[in-house]
């Protein structure tokens, strides 16, 4: 491999690796941080990281898409001085000489790279087409995988040649027992790794929130109330929620409540919004769910119709491009006047209703969402189902016979 290739080669891998790490921190903060700022590249409802980053399609057998680039561009940089690493001595020993297998280290390079842009290009249409959102720094590591691939083709060589010299070079290491034998290691230990990954979800929250949910929530919606109340009106526990339309781990507690109510008697949840938005919330310094504050107005001018819950539960159960897509979908609940909602939900009622809600909220302590307030006891974030309703329980509900 020429000087130049090599530097070329050098500077684009490390510049992916780079982009790589800030996903992976992007990754960690919109799944594993509550109280995390919106990332620099989450702009609008289409140019968002941070959304593309919460959603079942940003990982991969339960490992982050981040880290597979990570360990992608480490492949690059490896190969691009392996033909170096391999000459290291110590005296007249050379302690790397196992990597003499690897004959045609440009070709493997090129044929990764474009493995890898198609592997991108499936991810950038369920970007476009399913999650309806973007990322920006994914694409711009869509590109770079392309620009390795077309740097490293060896003079010569097409796409279809380097895959197979790159085949043909992996059949031949493994006819060495040497090769076979670290080879099959290396394969025990990915798949044993990604078996962890997979069933534990332990680097998925995403995965593990939408299995957890599988266990009290149904396709069919069953649970799923519609009116102004949830739960007997002058039951003798009452229960208080609070909750942001964009918190995908306020959509469980909300299913959560509503399965609550159907197998306990002597229950009301009353739901309290708390938009961690700054076009409302006092609280917030900086912009973390943009929006939360308008679809939480629609929630309360539907009480005023009666609909509460209906509104709230498809606030909840949709993700909406903008208000005219929100609009779209209220109405479809029957009954609903939309006209009448529109205007209530900017009048200075409602206005003044919010500020309530999240002012009692603040003055409660409550500094995140999901939150949860039984009798004088608030908890902030979700907890297991069968939890909760085991302290709904010793609360003062009762199982329904």
């Amino acid at each position: 491999m020429n000087l130049t290739k090599r530097i070329a080669l050098t500077i684009v891998a490390l510049i992916g690796f780079l982009t790589s790490v800030k996903l992976a921190f992007i990754y960690w903060d919109a799944n594993f941080n509550p109280y995390a700022l919106s990332s620099f590249c989450s702009i609008n409802d289409l140019i968002d990281c941070d959304g593309v980053a919460k959603t079942t399609h940003s990982q991969f057998f339960g490992v982050p898409l981040a880290l597979w680039g990570l360990f992608l561009y480490f492949v690059f940089l490896f190969f691009t001085y392996v033909d170096k690493i391999r000459e290291i001595k110590i005296k007249d020993f050379r302690i790397f000489a196992y990597f003499d297998v690897f004959k045609h280290p440009e070709a493997y390079i090129c044929a990764l790279g474009l493995i890898s842009f198609l592997i991108s290009m499936v991810l950038a249409g369920i970007s476009i087409f399913e999650i309806n959102k973007i990322c920006v720094l994914c694409f711009f590591t869509y590109i770079l995988n392309l620009l390795i691939a077309v740097i490293a083709r060896p003079a010569g060589e097409n796409p279809w040649s380097v895959i197979v010299i790159s085949t043909k070079d992996l059949i031949e290491g493994l006819k060495v027992k040497k090769y076979a034998i670290a080879f099959s290691l290396c394969v025990i230990i990915a798949v044993a790794f990604l078996t962890y990954t997979t069933l534990s979800d332990v680097m998925a929250p995403q995965m593990k929130m939408h299995k957890e949910m599988q266990q009290y929530s149904s396709p069919s919606g069953e649970y799923k109330v519609g009116g102004n109340i949830l739960g007997e009106e002058n039951a003798k526990l009452v229960v208080h929620e609070y909750t942001d339309y964009q918190c995908p781990f306020c959509f469980v507690l909300n299913t959560m409540m509503q399965r609550a109510v159907s197998e306990l008697s002597g229950l009301k949840v009353v739901h309290h919004n708390l938009p961690l938005d700054m076009d409302c919330n006092p609280m917030m310094e900086q912009q973390m769910h943009a929006g939360s504050c308008l679809m939480a107005k629609y929630a309360i001018a539907a009480g005023m119709q009666g609909k509460y819950w209906d509104v709230n539960n498809l606030l909840f159960d949709k993700e909406f491009q903008g208000e005219k897509d929100m609009l779209n979908n209220l109405k479809n609940i029957k009954g609903l006047d939309i006209e009448k909602l529109k205007k209530d939900a900017y009048s200075r009622e409602v206005a003044a209703e919010l500020k309530k809600e999240i002012k009692e909220a603040i003055e409660l302590g409550i500094d995140g969402t999901p939150a949860i307030r039984i009798n004088m006891e608030t908890k902030v974030g979700i907890m297991p189902y069968e939890e909760l309703k085991e302290k709904l329980i010793k609360a003062g509900a009762e199982e329904r016979k």
